[in-house]
């Protein structure tokens, strides 16, 4: 009998994790929701709503030899997982891969894969009728919504407001300077340094007015509150010797270990090994654990293996201002339009997901 891989979360790190090992392993992949969910295009499909069914794609074809399990995990030990009705994934290997919850539209609650197209649908609606939209964060969510919109409905007033001082301050200058050059000259009015208070809601659209720092009130037709992530840490948290850090997710250890039982590894948006909760971060962590699973399943010991090394401050970000503009940083330089489009402003790695997905 092989060694058997129970991967908790079929998001961008479990999905893929699952289709690498399914040749060589007995794969679980334990996913609630009935559709890989491509997050990072939600943001344009609130102005373009084809994007919707082209970003939810079933599961139903990912494994060739492995099964998914359509079902959500309750409790994880040393021999595997318990779900939620009681039953048993028995594992060698478990990799807990949860991901993180979002501000609506950009992903759905829970498995609720019917809400999260209902929501897009009436974020949509919304903007559409509109005048003037605030935009509550300048993260990459943030700076790419106000870009999408900008692009796509340039009628719309659109204001975007930020506790931080400048723009991506955690990478090179030119980065944020660059973006807030197009974003002003997209006609979005930029609020830096200014942290907004009394919002109606943290997590969804709404109309309303909110307070900035100093007194100052301002009134949209519709607010986006993009405040950042959360990690789904609930059930690494309980596991022993757990270390819970910022924005809920779980410290590992340098091989991706989120507490001491020895076979059980996080990764994604939930494990904090270092990285920030990215794509990016997911391309690195994804073929150092596919290596360290085949090695172990091939017999070599976790301490002769290489630990992980995680990003750090050199890590790629891609933010395009729609499909055409937009600037990248690329460890050694920030780029602009042209290498933006090309590398995902154009496409948003769509077929990319399809195709990992075997939807063509």
């Amino acid at each position: 009998m092989g060694k058997r891989i129970a991967i908790v979360g079929g998001g961008y790190l479990g999905a893929e994790l699952a289709k690498a090992m399914d040749q060589i392993a007995e794969v679980t992949l334990i996913e609630p929701r009935s559709h890989f969910v491509h997050a990072s295009a939600m943001i344009r499909a609130v102005v373009q709503p084809s994007l919707v069914e082209e970003s939810l794609i079933p599961y139903d074809r990912l494994l060739k030899r492995g099964r998914v399990v359509a079902a959500r995990a309750t409790a994880v030990d040393g021999e595997g997982v318990t779900l939620e009705d009681g039953t048993r994934v028995e594992a060698d290997y478990v990799v807990l891969a949860t991901g993180s919850d979002y501000a609506t539209p950009f992903k759905p609650k829970g498995a609720d894969i019917d809400g999260l197209r209902a929501a897009n649908q009436e974020t949509r609606e919304k903007l559409l009728a509109a005048k003037t939209v605030g935009i509550i964060g300048a993260g990459a969510v943030g700076v790419e919504l106000a870009g999408e919109i900008a692009h796509a409905m340039p009628d719309k007033e659109i204001t975007l407001i930020t506790k931080d001082d400048k723009l991506f301050a955690g990478k090179p200058d030119s980065l944020g300077a660059s973006l807030s050059r197009k974003l002003k000259r997209a006609g979005v009015e930029l609020i830096l340094g200014k942290k907004a208070e009394g919002l109606a809601s943290m997590t969804e659209p709404h109309a309303g007015s909110l307070t900035l720092d100093g007194g100052a009130e301002r009134t949209f037709d519709l607010i986006f509150p993009v405040l950042g992530a959360r990690a789904a840490s609930e059930l690494l948290k309980n596991l022993p010797e757990a270390e819970v850090t910022a924005a809920e997710r779980i410290k590992t250890d340098g091989y991706l270990r989120p507490s001491s039982l020895p076979n059980v590894f996080a990764a994604g948006d939930v494990a904090d090994p270092g990285d920030n909760m990215t794509i990016v971060a997911v391309s690195r962590q994804l073929p150092w654990l596919r290596k360290t699973l085949t090695g172990l399943i091939t017999g070599r010991k976790l301490a002769d293996m290489k630990t992980y090394r995680p990003w750090g401050a050199e890590a790629p970000i891609l933010l395009p201002l729609g499909p055409v503009r937009g600037n990248s940083f690329l460890m050694l330089f920030t780029a602009g339009d042209w290498v933006t489009q090309k590398m995902k402003g154009a496409h948003l790695f769509v077929s990319k997901y399809q195709k990992l997905l075997n939807r063509h």
